[in-house]
């Protein structure tokens, strides 16, 4: 249980009140107005530092949290909102005092007892459980036989903490995970300390090196074993696999050290302090509807798609590993900027593919011809999911932000050559190192390195509602666009299916 000073009996009467009865002092601003998300998060504060606690309870299959959010106010706060919903919040207090709280819809709002100042400090501490097995609308949990995984992105973080969940506003992240000892907790970063309790659980706290964004936590709790091994240059790899699929698993594990050699011939040097891959111990096809997810340092998977041969699974493991320099060390600065993550890494993961001679599922066995039946494609699927940098909550995960994202950079790459354009991708990676990134940037970017003027030629490829000229391929065409496809097949197909 946490300690804090003791206040007067008023302010602890105020605290105790609904908010409705708080005296009023201004309603808070609700949502950082993103393009895909505009409810969610805020630009009220900027969050530095999250200190999180879950504690598994095996009986229940729920968990106990704190959540420890410092940040510094951007504006004069009487009131602040944090992003939550399906937490059952116990008890906030605010710089040790406590708050007034109510939720409603998918937020938190707190009322400080005494206002806080614009460029003050603020410690803002929340308690509160949660089941993660919970009927939400969407979620951020992912439920195993024992115990869960965490999978946020694009907005279920604050399903399982409550934050500033919007990906602009990263912060240093450290957390703790207690559960019984015949199971193990993990997350994000390097484990820093071990503290067994009486009770027969164990804490274990891990310390994340460099910012993370909220959509990219990690923490998990199962019957795991923690495999390590070495990569590129003595960086420590961290495999956490469910116990009972320990050798099943291990052939695909061991591509890892291969992977990251290749990967940091193309991009540099690895960005992070260590690196692995989480099998979530399920085979519930519900459990989660994706194969993988770059949740820093700790990539999580289905296990059984782990299980193919190095043929099936290798590009989708570049895929992800590039999600270490595209995503969680420069991370999109709104989520219209996702094909940022998503078109670099699609087109890694396939140069790496074709590298290898390994025929995709098309039968495609070079990047340039993957790359024209894309093209072909592309008056379709701006018509069926937008632009490429014109995503909507319910396109932001179709193809075109993947493969159509990798169409974006072929292009550039097609104009500039291959030297300027890898010019650009190391400036860019440099630039915004563990930092956030907008579309804006690297068109920015792409100017500055090369110079010449890129960005009206990348502008109409984002966001051109017609898919232009190919550089240096005079006879590339373009399908007609039919408007039913999409209402007859479902719906634009979905991204990353391919690689």
């Amino acid at each position: 249980m946490s300690r804090h000073r003791s206040v007067p009996a008023v302010l602890l009467a105020l605290a105790a009140l609904p908010l409705g009865l708080v005296p009023a002092a201004g309603a808070p601003v609700t949502g950082a107005g993103d393009p895909v998300f505009p409810s969610l998060g805020t630009t009220d504060y900027d969050a530095l530092t999250y200190d999180l606690s879950f504690g598994y309870r095996p009986a229940t299959r729920t968990v106990d949290g704190t959540t420890v959010l410092t940040a510094r106010a951007l504006t004069r706060l009487a009131g602040l909102e944090l992003d939550a919903l399906g937490l059952d919040v116990r008890a906030v207090r605010v710089d040790g005092l406590p708050a007034g709280f109510r939720t409603h819809d998918e937020k938190l709002t707190v009322r400080p007892a005494r206002p806080v100042r614009a460029g003050a400090l603020l410690r803002v501490e929340v308690e509160y459980s949660a089941d993660p097995r919970a009927a939400l609308p969407h979620t951020g949990w992912v439920v195993t036989p024992d115990g869960f995984a965490v999978a946020g992105q694009p907005d279920g973080a604050h399903t399982v903490f409550p934050c500033n969940d919007r990906p602009g506003d990263k912060a240093r992240f450290t957390v703790a995970v207690t559960a019984p000892d015949d199971l193990l907790g993990v997350a994000n970063g390097l484990l820093t300390a071990t503290e067994p309790h009486p009770d027969g659980t164990t804490t274990r706290r891990y310390v994340s090196r460099e910012p993370m964004a909220t959509e990219l936590l990690q923490a998990s709790v199962g019957r795991y074993t923690v495999h390590a091994r070495q990569g590129p240059d003595g960086l420590p790899l961290r495999d956490v696999v469910p116990t009972a699929r320990a050798a099943d698993l291990e052939p695909a594990l061991a591509l890892t050290p291969g992977q990251l050699e290749w990967a940091e011939r193309h991009l540099g040097r690895f960005p992070l302090e260590t690196y692995g891959l989480l099998p979530a111990d399920t085979d519930d096809p519900a459990a989660f509807g994706f194969t993988a997810l770059e949740t820093q340092t700790l990539t999580l998977y289905k296990p059984n798609f782990l299980r193919q041969p190095e043929a099936s699974i290798g590009s989708h493991m570049m895929h992800e590993l590039v999600h270490s320099w595209f995503g969680d060390s420069v991370t999109p600065g709104t989520w219209a900027d996702l094909w940022l993550n998503e078109g670099h890494a699609d087109l890694y993961g396939l140069m790496y593919r074709y590298e290898r001679g390994w025929p995709d599922s098309g039968g495609f066995t070079t990047l340039t011809d993957r790359m024209r039946n894309v093209y072909a494609q592309g008056d379709q699927w701006r018509h069926d999911s937008g632009p490429v940098a014109v995503p909507t909550a319910a396109t932001l995960f179709d193809s075109q932000r993947y493969t159509g994202g990798a169409l974006v950079l072929f292009a550039l790459r097609e104009r500039v050559g291959q030297e300027v354009f890898d010019r650009i991708e190391r400036a860019f990676l440099q630039r915004h190192r563990h930092g956030t990134a907008t579309t804006a940037d690297y068109l920015r970017t792409a100017d500055e390195v090369s110079g010449q003027p890129l960005s009206g030629f990348l502008r109409d490829w984002l966001y051109g509602e017609r898919t232009p000229p190919m550089p240096g391929h005079p006879d590339w065409t373009v399908n007609p666009v039919d408007p039913g496809a999409a209402a007859r097949t479902g719906g634009a197909p979905r991204g990353s299916g391919t690689l």
